[in-house]
C-alpha cells in the first residue's frame, strides 16, 4: 500500500475539494446531463458528451482524493522539536553560494506543491536533496542548466 504524506493543511484541502467535487459539481454535472438529453438525439448532442466527459474527469478525481486521504499519511511538523535536520513539512531557507540569492521552500506533499506559494513537492529534486540535511549544510542540486551549490541558513517547523 503506498503512503501518500500531506501536511494537516493538504489534507484539509483535499477533504474540502472532495466536498465540493460530491455536493457541489456532481449534481451540477447531472443536471447538465438531463438537460442535455431533453434535447432529443444524444449521437450528435454536443451539450450531452461535453457534460458526461466532465462527470468522467469529475469521478476520477473523487476516486482518486479518496484514495490518497484513505492511504494519507498526516504529518503534524509542529510537534515535533526543531533539530535543525531538513524533513517533510519543515520550511528551509537556502542561499545560492554563487549568487548570494536567498529563498525559502516548504517541503509539502505531491497534491500540495505550488512552486508560486514556494511549496515543493517531497518528491521533487530540491526536496530530495535537502531532506536529511541539517542547518548549515551545504548541498548540490542538480538542476537542468547544471550543478548549483546551496547553503541551508535556516530550518523552521513552525510554519
Amino acid at each position: 500500500m503506498v503512503q501518500y504524506p500531506m501536511t494537516i493543511a493538504g489534507a484539509e484541502n483535499l477533504r474540502k475539494e472532495l466536498k465540493n467535487l460530491k455536493n457541489v459539481l456532481r449534481p451540477e454535472i447531472v443536471k447538465a446531463i438531463a438537460e442535455a438529453r431533453e434535447h432529443g438525439d444524444l449521437k450528435e448532442n454536443a451539450e450531452y458528451h461535453a457534460a458526461r466527459e466532465q462527470q468522467g474527469f469529475c469521478e476520477g478525481r473523487i476516486q482518486d482524493i479518496e484514495a490518497k486521504l484513505s492511504n494519507a499519511q498526516i504529518i503534524d511538523i509542529r510537534k515535533l522539536t526543531n533539530s535543525g535536520k531538513v524533513i517533510f513539512g519543515s520550511t528551509v531557507t537556502i542561499v545560492n553560494i554563487d549568487t548570494d540569492e536567498e529563498v525559502s521552500y516548504k517541503i509539502v506533499g505531491d497534491d500540495e506543491a505550488d512552486i508560486k506559494l514556494n511549496l515543493i513537492s517531497v518528491s521533487s529534486p530540491i526536496a530530495r536533496g535537502l531532506i536529511g540535511k541539517m542547518l548549515n549544510d551545504d548541498i548540490k542540486i542538480v538542476t537542468p542548466g547544471g550543478e548549483i551549490e546551496y547553503e541551508i541558513i535556516r530550518v523552521d517547523y513552525n510554519a
